[in-house]
C-alpha cells in the first residue's frame, strides 16, 4: 500500500512538473496604445508560451505584458537567436542618452541579434511609446510597471543592458548606460559570438 501512495505521489508531483506550451493569454489593453505603438512602428513583441522552463543563469519564468499591445511575453520561452535587452525607463536621464546607440546597434543587428526592450517602473505607458518612437526604436518592448524583473534579474536600477545567449543564458550584464554603438557591438561579439 505504501508504494502505491508513493507512486501516486510520486506521478502528481511529475504532472504538476511539465511546462505548458499554449500560447500566453492576450490581456486587454487600451486601443490608444496599440494605435500609438503601430504609428511609431514598434514591432510586437514575440508570441511565446505562457510557461517555460528557465535554463541556469538565464532569463526568468516571468510573463510581461507587450508595450501597446495586448500580447504577453514569457522571457524564459526566448531562445533561438542571441539576444541584447536593455532594460529602460522614459524618465530616465542615462536612458535616454544610451537611445541613440540602441537604435543603430538594432538597425546593423537585423536578424542576428533579437534587441528586447524591458519598460521598467514607467508610470505612463503613452509617455514610454512617445519616448520610444522618439528615440526611433522599432524594436518590440516587453513592459515591467510592477519591478517584477528586478529580483529574478539581479539589478537595483537602470538602465542595465544583458547579452543572452541562444540558449537563452544571460552571458553578460551591463550596468549603467551604454556610451556608444561600437561598445553594443564589441559586446555582442564577445559575450554572444555574433558579429554585426
Amino acid at each position: 500500500m505504501r508504494r502505491v501512495v508513493a507512486f501516486l505521489a510520486a506521478s502528481a508531483l511529475l504532472a504538476g512538473c511539465g511546462v505548458s506550451s499554449d500560447p500566453a493569454p492576450a490581456v486587454r489593453v487600451d486601443p490608444g496604445l496599440v494605435a500609438q505603438r503601430e504609428a511609431a512602428g514598434i514591432a510586437d513583441c514575440p508570441e511565446t508560451p505562457a510557461e517555460a522552463a528557465p535554463v541556469a543563469d538565464g532569463l526568468p519564468d516571468l510573463l510581461l505584458g507587450c508595450l501597446g499591445s495586448g500580447r504577453q511575453v514569457n522571457l524564459a520561452a526566448l531562445r533561438g537567436t542571441p539576444m541584447v535587452v536593455n532594460i529602460w525607463a522614459q524618465w530616465c536621464a542615462p536612458c535616454r542618452l544610451e537611445a541613440p546607440f540602441l537604435k543603430e546597434f538594432a538597425a546593423r543587428a537585423g536578424d542576428d541579434v533579437l534587441v528586447l526592450g524591458i519598460d521598467y517602473a514607467d508610470p505612463d505607458p503613452a509617455l514610454a511609446l512617445e519616448f520610444a518612437a522618439m528615440a526611433g526604436w522599432t524594436y518590440p518592448h516587453a513592459t515591467d510597471p510592477l519591478k517584477r524583473t528586478a529580483g529574478p534579474l539581479r539589478f537595483q536600477g537602470i538602465p542595465i543592458t544583458l547579452y543572452v545567449d541562444a540558449d537563452g543564458r544571460i552571458a553578460y550584464r551591463e550596468v549603467g548606460g551604454i556610451t556608444s554603438t561600437q561598445q553594443l557591438v564589441d559586446g555582442a561579439q564577445e559575450h554572444l559570438g555574433v558579429g554585426v
